[in-house]
């Protein structure tokens, strides 16, 4: 699992990447209301905003970490967005994207991100 300076985080499983935004990040957030995932067949590049996450205290968009074409977009989220809240990191993903660039250049890892998080 990679993570951006966002607070999104990436797991790469061959060329599919799932995307999500981090524990830190809903817990920020506050209890998620609303959530609109990308339709599959949508081209993004690394840093294009690809969802919206709306809270009890804000609205946010969230950021692609890596570029290709949306498969799959979290569609439960759309009738259950607490799911966010209690598992942001698993079932609370947010899209399924063929990469076309496998590289995690320029993401941190766990320990990095965690290290990140604590200069906040």
């Amino acid at each position: 699992m990679h993570f951006t300076r966002d607070h999104e985080w990436v797991r790469l499983d061959g060329d599919v990447a799932t995307v999500g935004i981090t524990k830190h990040a809903a817990n920020a957030l506050g209890d998620v209301v609303f959530v609109e995932t990308p339709e599959a067949g949508k081209t993004l590049s690394k840093g294009d905003s690809f969802a919206v996450v709306e809270s009890v205290k804000a609205a946010s968009d969230v950021y692609a970490p890596v570029s290709g074409e949306v498969i799959e977009g979290n569609a439960a989220l759309a009738s259950a967005p607490e799911t966010v809240n209690a598992d942001p990191e698993g079932e609370g993903w947010f899209a399924k994207i063929r990469v076309s660039d496998p590289s995690t250049e320029g993401l941190m890892d766990r320990a990095t991100y965690d290290a990140f998080l604590a200069t906040l």
